[in-house]
């Protein structure tokens, strides 16, 4: 039997900080991406909302239209510059309706989009004096599940930030689809950050015994909202394989073809479950297109 992962794959994590000046953010995100592929990394990951401030009030005035934006164009040009898979983070996108997404695109080494995500589940938070934050204020969540095929590795998940408190996402992807990666570009804050950032990477891997990427913006401390950092790579054991601090930095990590196999060999829950107790989760999935 062929391994999930078929061959063993570098990853890169780039976390970054995104400002006020989107020409600037994204000039800076091609310096690191460049780096990052110039560094052997077979695919690389962006952080949520690498183009914008993570921001209800920005979201509407930074946001693209889909295929035909700005960001859209230079992430496709960046992925055939470098010859590799280029998970872009996420942007706020304009539909032709008007409706406003937070939107993941990734794309192939020739430049082709190979998937789109819409963030499922909104960020709406309301932690006394703490932190408040609503993005249906302006945002609508996204109605499809999200997997796609990066030949010649396997199939890998991805969904945006708040998803990944929702473990139907990547039990439905990992069951369903056989993925060896779920995929999350996430802006978790420092409230949230130190409280469920590493326990939420590490229990979606244990979950699923798949691998987990988790790509944050570097924390700013001028921002409005600061985002927690620690952008990690994530076994299917739960062990971290690497992991940032809250500054601009690229993790890099190698995913082990077989490694998914060997986990699951030892505590083999994949074949355990028991669908006359409780249902099968999957079998109502919507995937995306």
């Amino acid at each position: 039997m062929s391994s999930i992962l078929k061959k063993s794959l570098k990853i890169a994590l780039v976390q970054l900080a995104a400002g006020a000046d989107k020409a600037k953010n994204l000039s800076r995100v091609k310096e690191h991406v460049l780096k990052a592929a110039s560094n052997g990394a077979q695919l690389i990951v962006l952080p949520e909302c690498f183009n914008s401030p993570y921001s209800v009030a920005a979201f509407p005035s930074y946001a693209e239209t889909i295929p035909n934006g700005e960001t859209t164009s230079f992430l496709s040009a960046l992925a055939k510059e470098t010859s590799t898979y280029l998970i872009g983070g996420s942007i706020p996108e304009r539909d032709d309706a008007g409706k406003l997404y937070n939107t993941s695109l990734s794309f192939s080494p020739e430049g082709a989009i190979i998937a789109k995500h819409r963030k499922v589940h909104l960020f709406d938070i309301d932690i006394p004096n703490k932190i408040t934050f609503k993005e249906s204020e302006v945002l609508t969540g996204g109605d499809k599940i999200t997997v796609f095929d990066i030949p010649p590795y396997g199939k890998v998940g991805l969904a945006i930030c708040y998803d990944i408190r929702f473990p139907e996402l990547a039990s439905i992807a990992s069951r369903k689809d056989n993925i060896f990666a779920m995929i999350y570009p996430g802006a978790f804050n420092t409230t949230t950050g130190p409280m469920h950032w590493d326990l939420l990477g590490r229990a979606r891997a244990v979950d699923n015994q798949i691998y987990v990427l988790m790509c944050s913006p570097a924390r700013d401390v001028s921002a409005s909202y600061r985002a927690y950092g620690g952008s990690m790579a994530v076994d299917p054991n739960g062990i971290i394989l690497s992991q940032a601090k809250d500054g601009e930095e690229i993790v890099y990590a190698e995913l082990q073809s077989g490694r998914i196999e060997e986990v699951r060999s030892g505590i083999p829950v994949t074949v355990q479950r028991r669908y006359d107790v409780y249902p099968d989760i999957t079998s109502t999935a919507t995937k995306a297109l």
